[in-house]
């Protein structure tokens, strides 16, 4: 397997185990020696291990936590590094998220997760007004 296809794998595996609830598979996707990072929608950053794991838990042991899914998703690897640019679908909307992984003992772990809003797919596909571009 390719380093790229592992690094989609892990982000697959954050999401599965976001959208399943599994706070034991959501702890294990984390790095152990990287220094953590993570920024959910409309929180302050969170910085450290057991701040991340603990604003996990509280989020998938809400039993009306947001359906979610994970789309069009890119990797960009970098050494022992690696970024993925996604869409999270939720059924309200979408978000872009940034997930940041570190190769930790031959295993892609996460060490940075930042989501926020972004253009709807709709609007992410048309053109620009008046044929001009964007920048």
């Amino acid at each position: 397997m390719s380093d790229e296809q592992a690094v989609l794998d892990a982000n697959l595996a954050f999401y599965t185990a976001f959208s399943e609830h599994d706070m034991a598979a959501m702890e294990r996707i984390w790095a152990r020696e990287a220094p953590l990072c993570c920024i959910h929608p409309g929180w302050a950053p969170l910085v450290g291990r057991a701040s991340v794991i603990e604003s996990w838990a509280a989020i998938l042991s809400d039993t009306g936590a947001l359906e979610i899914d994970c789309g069009e998703s890119k990797a960009i690897l970098f050494g022992r590094c690696a970024l993925v640019v996604c869409r999270e679908i939720l059924p309200a909307g979408q978000l872009l998220a940034s997930n940041l992984f570190v190769l930790e003992n031959g295993a892609w772990r996460l060490a940075h997760h930042h989501a926020g809003p972004g253009p709807q797919l709709a609007v992410a596909s048309a053109a620009p007004g008046g044929g001009g571009t964007v920048h």
